[in-house]
């Protein structure tokens, strides 16, 4: 394993230089790697770190996600309001009704494994466009107007949405039906995970507030262990009630660090936020090599050209969907291409569900995962590129 994270680290990180040189995303480099070193190119990787490959990359998710909340302000998250809540089901919405109306006919599926694949590539990535968003909050593009805060926002709540329809789906494919219990869930979910959070940021905000009153010196870097394995405890709560209730684990995280920053002194939080963006260049590398090493590139050949069409479809009926969520807001065509651009992305999701139809015998299982990598080598480079590229063309950099 100590061989594999040698590998990970340093090929990945190479890569990204040299990437970056090319004036391209590292994020693309990264990849390239996770692809060229895992199972199905080079096979260098040992099979223990894949076994636990997406429990690294939830810690890596999970890393991202408190410093984006530890840099989000609330009052600026109030403004976004409704196109924050559309941003979370609309796109995706209208992506999924894409390869309903346009995959039987180009694919050859029916309308329910179109609904399915639709499900499948209907999120947006929170691990490309989150940390993307909180280098724009740091620099200040697009604050003035809440727009890192709107996509942050949209893009955390995304997956929920669409995870809850694959699994709808998925059991009507497989000869069940639909329950309405299942759609209920996802309200629930989401305000279940800001509640517990909310509440675990108090506690630990009282924490810290009652040891540096007390003199009790509490190291920054103490801090961070304490958050991290408050953010695992949340998962874990996630997955223990998920037979009874249904609660987001991620929107849990986020919720718990802008709590943590509301109620702790200015300084702690700038810290910790300071902390955590150094981590985050570990678990980077981390993330996206290992979302590269869960692809397997024998799948694009097989997908062919009517895939490719079908995935630039669906891109352009769902950045329709973005269109329509931002109607009525104060902001002008350049901010709304670039939130347009912020939603084109794929990767996490698609590569932890993509490979679930097959592993569940549908027809559909061999083409939906053939689109969904297709998906995360085309999308991912793109929406990070776009994002990289675009952002100070596009958006407004606050006095």
């Amino acid at each position: 394993m100590l061989a594999s994270l040698s590998l990970v680290f340093l090929v990945g990180l190479s890569a990204a230089a040299i990437f970056q040189k090319l004036k391209l995303p590292r994020i693309v480099g990264m990849l390239a790697t996770g692809i060229i070193l895992g199972p199905y190119v080079l096979n260098l990787l040992d099979p223990s770190i894949l076994g636990i490959s997406a429990e690294l990359r939830q810690i890596a998710l999970i890393i991202i996600l408190i410093k984006a909340g530890l840099s989000l302000n609330l009052s600026d998250l109030k403004k976004v309001g409704r196109p924050a809540v559309m941003m979370s089901f609309v796109p995706a919405s209208f992506e999924i009704l894409a390869y309903v109306l346009f995959a039987p006919l180009l694919l050859g599926v029916t309308r329910i494994e179109a609904a399915v694949m639709g499900a499948v590539l209907g999120a947006v990535s929170p691990a490309v466009v989150v940390p993307r968003t909180v280098r724009l909050i740091d620099e200040e593009y697009g604050t003035n107007k809440s727009i890192p805060q709107l996509i942050m926002a949209g893009a955390s709540c995304d997956d929920i949405f669409v995870i809850v329809l694959f699994s709808t789906f998925a059991n009507i494919a497989q000869g069940g039906h639909a329950k309405f219990t299942d759609f209920l869930s996802i309200p629930i979910s989401v305000i279940l995970g800001i509640a517990l959070g909310a509440v675990f940021g108090f506690i630990l905000s009282k924490l810290f507030e009652t040891a540096y009153a007390h003199k009790h010196l509490v190291r920054n870097s103490m801090k961070v262990i304490i958050v991290l394995g408050v953010s695992f405890l949340l998962m874990t709560i996630e997955t223990l009630v998920k037979n009874y209730v249904s609660v987001s684990g991620l929107l849990a995280v986020v919720s718990m660090a802008c709590v943590l920053k509301l109620k702790s002194v200015e300084s702690v939080s700038k810290r910790l936020s300071e902390k955590f963006g150094k981590l985050w260049l570990a678990a980077e590398v981390v993330l996206f090599v290992l979302v590269g090493a869960a692809v397997d590139i024998r799948y694009t050949l097989e997908a062919g050209l009517a895939a490719v069409g079908m995935i630039f479809i669906a891109l352009a009926i769902r950045s329709a969907g973005v269109a329509v969520c931002l109607i009525k807001t104060p902001l002008n065509f350049k901010e709304r291409l670039f939130c347009v651009i912020s939603y084109l992305p794929k990767a996490t999701v698609q590569a932890a569900i993509g490979s679930v139809p097959l592993s569940l015998g549908l027809p559909c299982g061999k083409i939906v995962l053939s689109v969904a990598v297709l998906a995360i080598i085309i999308t991912a480079p793109l929406g990070a590129f776009g994002m990289d590229m675009s952002y100070k063309k596009l958006l407004a950099k606050s006095e």
